[in-house]
């Protein structure tokens, strides 16, 4: 068996899985939750981390060892037609057509527009000079493990640990939790597994991957027996921080009544929260841990999605990362509320044309399916 990494190296890879699953919803999410279980905040987490931790964990192990080098080798068992479909699927509904555009007006809104205030023309600029940063590291991939696991990441944590050693050390609340929404009265381990899912990260454990694999062979790791065991102490360390933050804002969420009254989501909890221990300079804390975590994962979708469809369609990388980042510009200035809207019934056509796709006959023995040409990785960029 090949040799084994480094512990400088597992920790270099296991921040990268952190870096690139750990987004603005990551954060709004359990702090939503806390603050919505109240009593029943400890098995409402627990739900949380089975499906927001557990699964991404397990998809990524689980790429490494059938040793797929893609979604759509993964999937090509079903049907050729079937595999392109859902690959383009997956990658457009958490990339550009979504998820992309979204870390940019999550950003803005919950980070930016309470300093910088409101408007197009603000939104323009921010969204323009975050999609500008992201294209930097976007258009030099060999470089992501450096970008996202030796730098973001880890001011990410420093930004966000400020705000949880406060929490812990000064509590909001020091009494007993109030009682529960009637979403988490009944069954809150049940909707902590749903909230968990919704991060999509059980979704993106697949694109990821692709990218986390590649990360791994660059440090010398080959073969599917090494390359799964090294994925898997990444992810399981990766993931134990996951697990480690989730549980830490479920708890700020859960005492912030004590603080505040009235919250609208968890972003607004951890907005009010910064600002209840830092004052003024509370805003500033949120707003940098807001953006960090959103640049962070939309640097990683961008790489992700770009040297998937350069390697399933004609192109070259920096064609195909240009065109992404135009079209995820052009949708972020729709702002937030506007994307969600539209995405619904375009994410909807989207699942009914691969559905029509893997209907279609298959071809008979000694006919040829037609499938898209390939171009070859066609990354051109300076790695």
């Amino acid at each position: 068996m090949p040799p084994r990494l480094r512990p400088g190296q597992t920790l270099l890879l296991a921040s990268l899985v952190f870096g690139l699953f750990f987004g603005a919803g990551n954060l709004i999410f359990p702090a939503g939750l806390g603050r919505d279980a109240g009593a029943a905040v400890t098995p409402a987490t627990l739900g949380f981390l089975v499906t927001a931790v557990g699964l991404p964990v397990l998809g990524i192990v689980a790429s490494a060892v059938t040793g797929a080098r893609s979604v759509r080798e993964m999937t090509a068992p079903v049907s050729r037609r079937f595999a392109v479909a859902f690959t383009c699927l997956l990658y457009l509904t958490i990339g550009p057509l979504f998820a992309i555009p979204r870390t940019a007006t999550v950003s803005y809104e919950i980070g930016v527009a309470p300093l910088a205030g409101d408007g197009g023309l603000r939104l323009l600029g921010f969204t323009a000079a975050f999609f500008a940063v992201a294209a930097v590291a976007a258009f030099r991939p060999g470089r992501l493990m450096e970008w996202v696991g030796r730098y973001l990441t880890p001011a990410f944590l420093v930004l966000l640990g400020a705000l949880v050693a406060a929490a812990v050390v000064a509590p909001m609340s020091t009494g007993a939790l109030p009682s529960p929404t009637p979403a988490y009265a009944d069954g809150a381990l049940v909707r902590g597994l749903l909230d968990g899912y919704n991060t999509m990260d059980a979704l993106a454990s697949l694109a990821f991957a692709v990218v986390i694999v590649d990360a791994a062979r660059r440090l010398g790791v080959t073969g599917p027996r090494r390359m799964a065991v090294e994925l898997g102490k990444a992810g399981l360390l990766g993931g134990a921080a996951m697990a480690v933050v989730y549980a830490s804002l479920a708890y700020v969420g859960a005492t912030s009544h004590g603080a505040f009254a009235q919250a609208a989501n968890g972003g607004d909890v951890l907005a009010r929260s910064a600002s209840h221990f830092f004052g003024a300079a509370g805003v500033y804390l949120i707003a940098a841990i807001v953006v960090v975590a959103c640049l962070k994962t939309c640097i990683g979708l961008i790489v992700a999605c770009t040297e998937m469809f350069a390697e399933m369609f004609p192109g070259s990388y920096r064609l195909w990362a240009s065109l992404f980042l135009v079209v995820s510009f052009a949708l972020a200035n729709l702002g937030l509320e506007a994307i969600i809207a539209w995405s619904v019934p375009a994410l909807v056509g989207l699942v009914v044309g691969t559905l029509a796709a893997a209907s279609r006959p298959r071809p008979r023995r000694g006919e040829r399916e037609a499938i898209p040409v390939t171009a070859g990785h066609g990354r051109t960029a300076a790695d």
